[in-house]
């Protein structure tokens, strides 16, 4: 993140309440304790929670990088009804090791975390469901794990191509907000950075801005959105945010996934806003180059589909998740 300034492109907001699902199912196995901690290769703690019952598995994958699960969380139960949701703090994030070597937050590690959060809840294939930045790390690992992964919803997802879509992104944000919103969000950005502030204070002030351009009605739409972005402690809000996101980001360069996505068989689902702040036009590529992926994009809908137009979005989800 850089504090004075908006948040990068990549960075997740929250989630959607709502729901029309199909009936639960009980679980075909007992279900895992409901939280603790996923040990990765180099003693990296990941925190994770689980929720709901059904026949299947689901992780969640929540954006940023530099937020942590409860982003997406209470957004998401509609898929609890029908499914066992494994929702997980990246590290770097919430209840995860803030690791003290920045080395250690990368694209690779973030896969590779990916893989022993799906391995420690012994599962063979795992739908992936995920957020903003989200999409980006679900794909990756996906073309690292093929055979581990049965199907993708991506929501609000970055392209799957760096491209320019980081400069329209910001020509939207900046379109949207007047001088006295941006100095607001200049004075957050920089107690976010200050260790001697109150960083969840300012977390809660960068977004009661922020989140207004991200949403096609934020009058109607914002207090529909349920999940919080700044419930973790100060300390991992400032490292999240100051530390993780702009750490990551920087691994994945210049990213570009479409040579291999032109052979990756995996399902998918992108469902995108057309008033996502994140273009639409970069978003469909998705869609043009994977053989097995669909755009849904939905009318009257920012970066949080799910929450602006549950009527739409989770009907579709959940028919596609339970192929």
């Amino acid at each position: 993140m850089r504090p004075a300034a908006l948040l990068p492109a990549a960075l997740v907001v929250l989630g959607a309440r709502a729901a029309l699902t199909p009936a639960t199912r009980p679980a075909a196995t007992p279900a895992p304790p409901r939280e603790g901690y996923v040990v990765a290769a180099d003693s990296t703690r990941l925190y994770y929670r689980v929720e709901g019952s059904g026949h299947d598995t689901i992780i969640a994958v929540h954006g940023g990088p530099g937020v942590d699960l409860e982003s997406i969380r209470a957004d998401f139960a509609p898929l609890t009804r029908a499914h066992v949701v494994v929702f997980y703090d990246q590290r770097g994030t919430g209840r995860s090791t803030l690791p003290a070597d920045t080395t250690r937050l990368s694209a690779t590690t973030q896969i590779s975390d990916l893989d022993a959060v799906r391995r420690h809840f012994g599962l063979a294939r795992v739908a992936l469901v995920a957020h903003s930045y989200g999409p980006l790390l679900a794909a990756t690992y996906a073309l690292a794990h093929p055979a581990a992964v049965s199907r993708m919803v991506f929501f609000g997802g970055v392209p799957p191509r760096r491209g320019d879509y980081e400069q329209a992104y910001e020509r939207t944000m900046n379109a949207h907000l007047d001088s006295t919103q941006r100095a607001r969000l200049a004075d957050a950005g920089r107690r976010l950075a200050d260790p001697a502030a109150d960083a969840r204070q300012a977390c809660r002030d960068y977004w009661a801005v922020a989140l207004r351009p991200r949403l096609a009605e934020p009058d109607r739409t914002l207090p529909l959105l349920r999940s919080d972005l700044c419930t973790a402690d100060g300390r991992a809000i400032r490292y999240g945010l100051t530390v993780t996101n702009p750490t990551v980001m920087a691994t994945y360069g210049d990213w570009d996934l479409r040579p291999g996505l032109r052979t990756l068989d995996t399902p998918t689902l992108v469902v995108h806003g057309e008033a996502d702040a994140i273009p639409l036009e970069n978003v469909r590529e998705w869609a043009a180059v994977m053989p097995h992926a669909r755009l849904v994009p939905v009318p009257n809908a920012g970066h949080f589909a799910y929450a602006e137009r549950p009527d739409v979005v989770w009907p579709v989800v959940l028919r596609f998740l339970a192929r």
